[in-house]
């Protein structure tokens, strides 16, 4: 027993020493987090300007606003902030990460659940340390870092101990099992990236399938559906503590643009979810898929060809300062932040393994791989990508297929460690025939490649983008006799090109040489294990710490003051701020409008940032407010602006007050806008959405209000004459209050953005219904009187869902503490009966 003690406190010293290198190696690499500062991410800023009004109003209350104005006219706070005080899940998010602030914390699950995954697939300790450095500097994990995907980022490492709590099940460890899928689960359901989620169940579902065909094979069918039970009871109690999240996040979906889409329109290119196109936009090139072993493959992120020094040395000085400003990129995709790069001799490995590695975890690693790399095409391979779009669930509300590459950067270090231990079991493996021509088969499909690619690179790849190659023909075309000085120019584009590419490949050359040769070593019995090991972490870090540098290095990070304060007011800002009318919105004209946040920071904003629009209101930006604003910007130039602000219905009826058109200018005010609320002297009855949002454009929405058929039996007759006041006397995000007065029956609009549900009117205390107008907008059939409006955001979800995550998450911490007191006692008594019998 002594022995046994002994070897148990080995491993237990083994594995604290790998936890506590994953600290350091932590802060190592974010070592500004120690001086206080913090990384500066675009999303974040956004996410901060989104939120604002949220955060104030959270501030202020100390309770969820579950709604705001700040963004798109108004949408649900869902998936913008809410805090979910209720799911106790939150706790144990700050216990295993430590408390690190971001991105030290998704940095160091990168590392911590790749490692419990390698020991529960009974990977050498250190050498699980190793196969978890090599999955955390993954280049696209640490991109995302970088950009501010910190839901992403929390979401990808919770995904390996997910699957490991799965594989403890099926071993016939229920009890445990199942609870580290239930709260690892939960975890990564509460990190609120369904996207990445989704790529977690497509790898489970590929598990699931194998270990059925194992169980039928080797007839323990009984214990594989008494461990799927206990696993399907698992994920009920994980999806339970974000059970209101889930149900609000699959609600509004219907009405986002993640829905069935409610207008007829280029039906070709619908599907029940998002567009195909747009959910093909980024498409990982066919070609470009090479960048997991190269990683300048199709030259990294998206920059000028100026910042490349030593590759600029190569071009003629006469075009250098022209080409220096175009793309470093010249990959399929629109533009990228850098390549999916996962190690050059992890890539070997992964081919190695493939080879040699036996069993179900082989066929269930190659398959997810394979999968993911065939979905990240798009819309390069279109009827793989339609089969998919058409036929299986979900898979069409999600965009940038390209982020299913997620699932290779999970599966290629998994297999390739795998196969290292594989080798550790045989240490002088070499010695057999198979594992040497498998060696020399991986050997060649990749430093041969790469070699090959240095070589030759030309004879393999086009170093123009589609994009272009498409402008420069049309340039030649137009321009016959400049066809000699156009096309050194391209030459010379290539040259620089060809330089980068063939950097990159004689780089991943050598790692895998390096690599291979300490493999071979190992197999020749000329080092030992540990050496090996030792060696593979320096090799590791040599390879991934400095591609993932050129991403996120430390001059992403600002001072913590700066990071607090993202925007800072203009003179623009603090003069509409000093208006104190209740509520209006403002349009900045020197933003992207649909693509940018920072307005709604300091304002309620036309625009936004968000990839989960409510479905309406896209609509409506496609159809009238993209032509709006760009009637508004010429005529800003043209100096025609009173003419044409008569003629911007859709921005008048959202009650837009103010345009910026220069930060440090005085905003031009709209007197043309509706206000919060007008009665309307006619109704135009339609029967479709397609007619309902058509009718616009002829319709003058001050007086008219267009009304799909299906409210008919809400409206009644309205008079010329009718004079209704209506004016907002109290505004909060989730309740406004109105006074209204008419002597006869009217149809008020009110500039609020039409939801199915969730939103409750009252007059004077009373229910009364609401119904849509002109396609987007809120509205009412109110009778004649004096009344007191009121209009409450309180979908009912919200105190349903918050009770179902106490009590889930509640017992599954009670799980938790059980069976580790059960476990306590269970050694306890061992050890007593191990006594009494010596």
């Amino acid at each position: 027993m002594m022995l046994n003690n002994n070897i148990d406190w080995k491993r237990t010293i083994a594995i604290a020493t790998a936890i506590l290198s994953f600290i350091c190696i932590t802060f190592a690499y974010f070592n500004p987090l120690l001086e206080g500062k913090r990384l500066k991410q675009h999303d974040i800023e956004m996410y901060k300007g989104m939120s604002k009004e949220i955060a104030d109003f959270r501030e202020q209350t100390g309770k969820e606003v579950l709604w705001t104005n700040s963004m798109f006219g108004g949408m649900p706070a869902w998936q913008i902030s809410v805090y979910y005080t209720n799911n106790l899940i939150q706790y144990v998010k700050k216990v295993v990460t430590l408390g690190f602030p971001y991105p030290a914390n998704a940095f160091f699950i990168y590392l911590l659940g790749f490692f419990i995954f390698l020991l529960v697939l009974k990977v050498d300790v250190w050498l699980s340390m190793a196969g978890a450095i090599a999955f955390a500097f993954s280049s696209y994990f640490l991109i995302i870092l970088g950009a501010g995907h910190a839901t992403k980022a929390y979401a990808i490492g919770y995904m390996a101990p997910v699957i490991a709590g799965i594989v403890l099940t099926y071993r016939g460890k229920y009890l445990w099992g199942g609870l580290l899928t239930a709260l690892t689960l939960a975890l990564q359901i509460q990190a609120n990236h369904l996207q990445i989620t989704y790529y977690l169940l497509i790898i489970v579902v590929i598990l699931g399938i194998f270990q059925f065909f194992d169980a039928v094979r080797f007839k323990t069918l009984r214990n594989f559906f008494k461990a799927t039970g206990v696993l399907l009871i698992a994920a009920l109690l994980g999806i339970m503590t974000y059970s209101t999240a889930l149900y609000a996040t699959y609600d509004y979906g219907k009405e986002s643009m993640r829905g069935k889409p409610i207008l007829t329109k280029d039906v070709e290119n619908q599907t029940s979810g998002l567009d195909r196109d747009y959910i093909t936009q980024w498409s990982y090139g066919i070609g470009e898929t090479w960048s997991l072993m190269i990683p300048n493959a199709k030259g990294g992120e998206s920059t000028i060809l100026g910042e490349r020094h030593e590759a600029m040395k190569n071009m003629d000085p006469q075009v250098r300062s022209m080409l220096g400003q175009q793309n470093t990129y010249w990959g399929d995709q629109p533009g990228t932040s850098g390549p999916v790069y996962v190690g050059a001799f992890v890539v070997f490995m992964f081919i190695f393994a493939a080879l040699i590695v036996k069993g179900r975890w082989k066929w269930i690693l190659l398959s997810a791989t394979i999968l993911s790399i065939l979905l990240s095409w798009g819309k390069n391979w279109m009827p793989f990508t339609d089969f998919f779009l058409d036929y299986v669930p979900l898979y069409n509300k999600f965009r940038a297929v390209s982020m299913t590459l997620v699932i290779a950067e999970f599966c290629i270090p998994l297999l390739a460690f795998i196969g290292i231990m594989e080798l550790y079991k045989t240490p002088n493996w070499f010695r057999e025939k198979s594992k040497r021509v498998a060696f020399y088969i991986a050997l060649g499909a990749t430093a041969g490649i790469t070699l090959l690619f240095y070589i030759t690179p030309t004879t393999f790849f086009n170093f123009l983008s589609a994009y272009e190659s498409s402008q420069f023909n049309r340039i030649i075309t137009q321009n016959p006799a400049n066809r000699n000085d156009i096309n050194f120019i391209i030459s010379q584009l290539e040259t620089v090109r060809i330089a980068i590419f063939r950097a990159d490949a004689m780089r991943s050359f050598l790692f895998i040489v390096i690599g291979a040769f300490g493999l071979l070593l190992l197999g020749m019995k000329k080092i030992k294990q540990n050496w090996f090991t030792a060696g593979l972490v320096l090799l590791l870090l040599c390879d991934l710490v400095p591609i993932a540098l050129r991403y996120l290095n430390d001059n992403n990070f600002i001072p913590k003051r700066r990071y607090d304060t993202p925007f800072a007011a203009t003179k623009a800002d603090e003069t509409i701020l000093s208006d104190k009318t209740l509520d209006f919105r403002v349009l900045d004209l020197t933003k992207n409008v649909f693509n940018d946040a920072s307005t709604s920071y300091f304002h309620k904003s036309v625009g936004g940032y968000h990839g989960a629009k409510l479905q309406r209101y896209q609509d409506i930006i496609d159809y009238y407010l993209t032509s709006e604003i760009d009637m508004l910007r010429n005529a800003l130039r043209s100096g025609t602006l009173p003419n044409t602000l008569e003629k911007t219905q859709i921005i008048n009826a959202l009650n837009t007050k103010y345009f910026i058109y220069s930060p440090e200018s005085v905003p031009i005010e709209n007197r043309y806008r509706f206000g919060n609320a007008w009665a309307v002297q006619q109704i135009r009855l339609v029967d479709t959405p397609n007619q309902e949002i058509e009718t616009l454009y002829d319709a003058d929405l001050r007086h008219v209000a267009v009304i799909n058929k299906e409210f008919e039996s809400q409206l009644s007759s309205l008079s010329d004459s009718t004079i209704a006041t209506i004016t907002m006397t109290d505004y909060k995000p989730n309740h406004l209050t109105y006074s209204y007065q008419s002597e006869t029956p009217s149809l008020v609009v009110f500039s609020e953005i039409w939801t199915q549900k969730g939103w409750n009117l009252t007059l004077n205390g009373e229910s009364h219904p609401l119904l849509r107008a002109n396609y987007f907008l809120r509205a009412a059939m109110l009778p004649a009187g004096e009344f007191q409006i009121e209009m409450k955001y309180e979908p009912k979800v919200w105190s349903v869902g918050q009770t179902i995550a106490l009590i889930s998450s509640s017992l599954l911490l009670l799980l938790l503490v059980v069976f580790t007191v059960l476990e306590i006692r269970k050694r306890k008594q061992t050890k007593q009966l191990t006594n009494s019998e010596e």
